[in-house]
């Protein structure tokens, strides 16, 4: 069987013309709807961050945070001091 070339450049076009106008038919659907859009996101990211500060710090999930204790008697703390002040 033998295509002819205004067979395949048909085919070639009714293909782009589909991909144009789902092309336009999205971007049309997210710029009618932009605002939706964006409000549901803020929702649902406000509604994630403050379930999870509410259930950390009601629950007690945080650690106790306790006081700093002082350098062993005669520690450099890694540090390579000169005669080991």
């Amino acid at each position: 069987m033998k295509f002819k070339f205004n067979d395949i450049a048909n085919a070639i076009s009714v293909i782009s013309g589909v991909s144009l106008a789902g092309i336009i038919g999205i971007g049309s659907y997210v710029y009618l709807n932009k605002d939706a859009i964006v409000d549901d996101i803020k929702d649902a990211a406000i509604e994630s961050v403050t379930s999870g500060m509410a259930g950390g710090a009601l629950d007690g999930a945080l650690p106790q945070a306790s006081a700093p204790q002082g350098a062993p008697q005669g520690a450099t703390m890694g540090l390579p001091v000169p005669g080991g002040f």
